[in-house]
């Protein structure tokens, strides 16, 4: 199934080959732009169904997507599970709930994400959980670029990629004067 997710990422433009700003300041070789792909809502669902799959033994109330990569999977893998999707964002800096939403005591709750690398966003989401009385399930993600690396709490993603990250001062795509791109911006650096 995760050959057919690559496949999805890359009909859609979504799997970025070049030289890139990572929002850590890290450089990368590649870079997953999940919104590409999730502007197309067959494919969405598609990926939400292989992750609907993965979460079939948890027991899951309501998910919330950290604004903004998770909003749209999130809702997705909401309508998927048939529990309602919500999502967090940012006031004053800090990861918080806001238009009305809210995460009832006990409730399980499962955190959704576009990508997850360091899973910075989802810590903060996960301690808003907590203030609110969840309980979390976990992460769920579309992609997941973790390295294996743990993060904290079980994530199901529907495809992991190996991406070759590089710190700035030892960026063997810099020594070669590859054009460096933050994403989403375009902007060249």
């Amino acid at each position: 199934m995760e050959n057919r997710i690559i496949e999805l990422l890359k009909e859609s433009d979504a799997l970025l080959t070049g030289h890139f700003l990572l929002s850590s300041g890290k450089h990368s070789d590649k870079y997953v732009q999940c919104a590409k792909l999730l502007q197309y809502p067959d494919k969405a669902e598609e990926v939400c169904k292989v992750l609907k799959e993965k979460l079939k033994d948890e027991k899951i109330d309501i998910v919330v997507g950290p604004a903004m990569g998770g909003i749209i999977i999130a809702y997705e893998l909401g309508r998927a599970l048939g529990v309602p999707a919500i999502f967090t964002e940012r006031e004053n800096n800090e990861m918080t709930l806001r238009r009305g939403f809210e995460i009832k005591e006990g409730q399980n709750v499962l955190i959704v994400e576009d990508v997850v690398t360091t899973g910075k966003s989802s810590l903060e989401t996960i301690k808003v959980i907590e203030e609110n009385g969840g309980n979390v399930v976990g992460i769920a993600s579309l992609v997941d670029r973790t390295g294996g690396k743990d993060i904290g709490t079980k994530l199901f993603s529907a495809v992991a990629l190996d991406i070759n990250t590089y710190e700035k001062d030892n960026c063997p795509l810099c020594e070669k004067n590859i054009e460096l791109v933050k994403p989403g911006s375009r902007k060249k650096f």
